[in-house]
């Protein structure tokens, strides 16, 4: 028996045909009937044919996320085989030598949207970014239970405005089964071995989606200096030394961050204080360094989408060009800038201009010799384009 239809207009008719996975609150959905979070629901066009089957979040803007394009019942063994499809695309396809921390679900890559899940050594977690999921997660931990046997599963809720939660220095995660790790816990990615936090902290100090872009840095780095800007953690700056870089820079304005830092060099037998660690505000430092007459053959920059340092706020839009130009002058002649954007918001057009107007405005030149995007643990489909968030160019000045 059909399950009620929860109808969507034109516009949603086409999206679906095209594969797009999300239905966004519009007229046509405000005449839905009354649902909760997490409702499986079947979605239709005017004349009742069935489009998809979706989980409904009537608070949201995205107001239904797609689960199947067929007719299907959200069950134990639909999520034991979704949590099975993802295990076998990575056993299968990425090189994850000498790598214990990657991203076991992606959201709309592995057709489970709204949440993510990361691997890290014997530990699982869980990110929710929709509330459709609380509902359905005695499922997936059964899934992933049986899947992999971890020795513990937390899970996260990651609402939209997580700038509010940034501040906040309050445990975000819980336990939801297992033992609880003990402190920060070390994991392995492309043999260097790194920190993380499960427990405090909106996030875990490593991003694994840049995973193949460090291994990418290690083959450039032996032998020179190296800035990283927006160092977070370090994880940048460990590859750079593992791979014998002269001397890495590391700036972050948060000390804490550096410290930790500190803490991943040593964890792979590398002295801190052969290298530099400086706190402050990146355009401030790049500035001071400037004066000092430093030089650096690599400069990495890797902002987050939007970050506020006292009175200074960085956003990708408009802010990258002003990074550029206050970093050219300290790179050599025919080094390299690295430079990268999580913002979804802004596509790879959008994002050149702003490195050229960077570039004309130090009066240097830029040429791109290499353009990449995420790690392959975070596979999106092609129907879906807002997947492909990550943008990772390689330029060298001159």
């Amino acid at each position: 028996m059909k399950k009620p239809a929860f109808i969507v207009g034109p516009q949603t008719v086409q999206m679906l045909q095209l594969g797009h996975p999300w239905v966004i609150a519009d007229r046509y959905t405000k005449q839905w009937p009354k649902g909760r979070a997490g409702d499986l629901i079947r979605l239709a066009d005017e004349a009742d044919r069935t489009l998809a089957m979706a989980l409904l979040d009537p608070d949201d803007r995205i107001v239904a996320r797609v689960l199947d394009f067929t007719p299907m019942d959200l069950d134990q063994a639909w999520v034991d085989e979704k949590v099975q499809q993802a295990l076998d695309l990575r056993q299968r396809h990425l090189d994850l030598t000498d790598t214990n921390a990657y991203r076991l679900i992606n959201a709309e890559g592995d057709f489970l949207p709204g949440l993510t899940v990361d691997r890290y050594g014997d530990y699982l977690m869980i990110q929710l970014f929709s509330r459709i999921w609380r509902p359905h997660l005695p499922l997936l931990v059964s899934a992933l239970q049986k899947a992999l046997q971890p020795v513990g599963i937390y899970e996260k809720f990651r609402p939209q405005q997580t700038r509010k939660l940034a501040d906040k220095p309050k445990q975000l995660s819980k336990l939801l089964c297992g033992r609880p790790v003990s402190g920060r816990l070390k994991v392995l990615e492309n043999g260097l071995t790194l920190l993380v936090d499960l427990e405090e902290g909106l996030n875990t100090g490593l991003f694994g989606d840049q995973r193949d872009n460090r291994r990418d840095l290690m083959g450039r780095a032996a032998g020179v200096k190296v800035l990283n800007l927006f160092a977070y953690t370090g994880a940048f700056s460990v590859a750079a030394a593992v791979a014998g870089a002269a001397r890495v820079t590391s700036v972050d304005a948060s000390a804490q961050y550096l410290d930790w830092a500190r803490e991943n060099f040593e964890a792979n037998r590398l002295n801190p204080k052969r290298h530099d660690f400086l706190v402050g505000d990146c355009r401030n430092v790049l500035q001071d360094l400037q004066r000092q007459g430093r030089t650096f053959d690599i400069i990495i920059m890797d902002p987050p989408s939007f970050s506020t340092v006292g009175k200074s706020r960085f956003t990708t839009s408009g802010g990258t060009s002003d990074l550029v130009t206050e970093a050219l002058p300290l790179l050599q002649s025919g080094g390299v800038l690295i430079t990268s954007s999580n913002h979804q918001k802004v596509d790879l057009a959008d994002y050149l201009k702003e490195l050229r107007r960077g570039a004309l405005a130090a009066g240097a030149t830029l040429r791109v010799i290499g353009n990449y995007g995420q790690a392959g643990d975070f596979p999106y489909p092609v129907t879906f384009p807002e997947g492909r968030y990550l943008k990772y160019l390689i330029s060298v000045k001159g």
